[in-house]
């Protein structure tokens, strides 16, 4: 039985899910924020570092107090928040969608007519790495040393390696030494560092804690607690070099080798996904190529600034609750799908949106892309079914680096089954 019934749904009250949620709330929805925690803000609880929010506020914030800047608003809202709630099932209904919901008060169905997935994203796990059949203790990702000693107060290592670049790894590499901690090194297997420019240098560069590229960890020593690491040079496939192997001692091996959206329910629900992002297709509104199912934030792709994340939550928020009250608009129109296609080359990781409903066409369209490699300045180039539309200059691209833009392609004869494509070029220097 249907317990409540609700305009839209977001699940997931980090910083995507705050935002949806607001905007919702704002646009006239009667909005349910559903979060499996008992505390709202997401991976910003534990966020200490001061990185946040100067696109958005124009001023240095740490994780908790960029949250506070939207729990407060939400406080003051019409909002129904059910936290140490998760959603177990997602079911389409003629008149939108069930959820079923599993916390404390037992086993719960609502509905609504449109959902909002802003579930974030998840650090790789040691068994995802394939290093040892098994692990000993000490083998821990950077999301969980920082859980550690900023929510916990409790030290993790004396002596570490951490395996990877990734920003929270070079966050915590300082926190850690900040601490009193010796972090031996960081080690990336790829010959460019993960992280941003930024954070390599009041990280790493500004502590003196040294970064290792084209090495990575082979093997791991210990029994009940890891006692030391093998180290190995790597070559352009990433396979070990024989001969290069050092053991390095340590009592923690920190695991920063990068985030993937969460989407199990997005998966349920059969939506069609993306490999590259490893979220799901979307159009220009965040809508999924499910009715009434929209993504943001994380969950969509993984975003190094957290102004962006909020930034797709708002504009999913408002999508979703403008389709929880009329409808507007399916690219499903009498039998067919009103899309055009976003394609790229291979210069390009990837690019969000992946699709262009033509219906909902009224607007500039914000295009969220990263390189595939470092380059120089640049040239962005898009067609329309290979006819140059749009041409952009970067004076610098790196993988890590997320770039956005924004396209005025209201106004251009774009048909359902057109290919719009976007490739890059490094402008030689003089």
């Amino acid at each position: 039985m249907i317990s409540a019934f609700y305009d839209v749904a977001v699940i997931g009250a980090g910083p995507a899910g705050l935002a949806a949620a607001l905007s919702t709330n704002e646009h006239g929805a009667k909005t349910l924020l559903i979060e499996r925690e008992a505390n709202l803000g997401g991976m910003l609880k534990q966020c200490l570092n001061d990185e946040f929010g100067i696109i958005r506020f124009g001023e240095k914030l740490t994780g908790p107090e960029y949250a506070y800047r939207f729990i407060s608003r939400l406080h003051e809202s019409s909002i129904e928040v059910s936290g140490l709630t998760f959603v177990s099932k997602i079911e389409k209904q003629q008149f939108g969608y069930s959820l079923t919901l599993v916390n404390g008060n037992g086993i719960s169905k609502t509905a609504c007519k449109s959902i909002v997935l802003a579930c974030g994203c998840r650090e790789h796990t040691p068994g995802e790495l394939g290093i040892n059949d098994r692990h000993p203790a000490g083998v821990i990702t950077a999301g969980a040393v920082q859980y550690y000693i900023n929510i916990l107060e409790k030290m993790p290592t004396r002596r570490c390696v951490i395996l990877g670049s990734g920003d929270i790894g070079l966050i915590m590499a300082r926190r850690l030494r900040q601490k009193g901690a010796e972090v031996v090194g960081v080690y990336e297997a790829n010959s460019t560092v993960s992280g941003l420019t930024r954070n390599v240098n009041e990280c790493l560069d500004d502590y003196g804690i040294p970064l290792f590229t084209n090495k990575t960890v082979t093997r791991i020593y210990g029994k009940g607690r890891i006692s030391a690491v093998e180290i190995s040079s790597v070559d352009e496939n990433k396979a070990p070099v024989p001969g290069t192997q050092e053991i390095i001692d340590c009592d923690a091996l920190i695991l920063s080798v990068g985030l993937i959206p969460e989407n199990e329910l997005t998966v349920s629900l059969k939506t069609p996904m993306d490999e590259r992002t490893k979220g799901p297709v979307i159009d220009q509104d965040y809508m999924t190529m499910n009715d009434g199912i929209f993504c943001c934030g994380n969950a969509l792709h993984v975003n190094d600034v957290v102004d962006y994340v909020t930034e797709s939550g708002e504009a999913a928020g408002h999508a979703a609750a403008r389709w929880a009250s009329t409808g507007w608009i399916s690219a499903r129109r009498n039998g067919r799908n009103s899309y055009a296609e976003i394609r790229t080359d291979d210069s390009l990781s990837y690019i969000v949106p992946q699709r262009l409903n033509i219906n909902k066409l009224v607007a500039p369209v914000t295009f969220y892309f990263r390189s595939k490699k470092e380059m120089g300045k640049s040239l962005l180039v898009a067609t329309l079914n290979g006819n140059e539309i749009y041409r952009c200059i970067f004076p610098r691209l790196r993988p890590p680096e997320m770039e956005k833009l924004v396209m005025n392609l209201q106004y251009m004869d774009i048909d359902y089954g057109n290919i719009i494509n976007f490739s890059l070029t490094e402008i030689p220097s003089c």
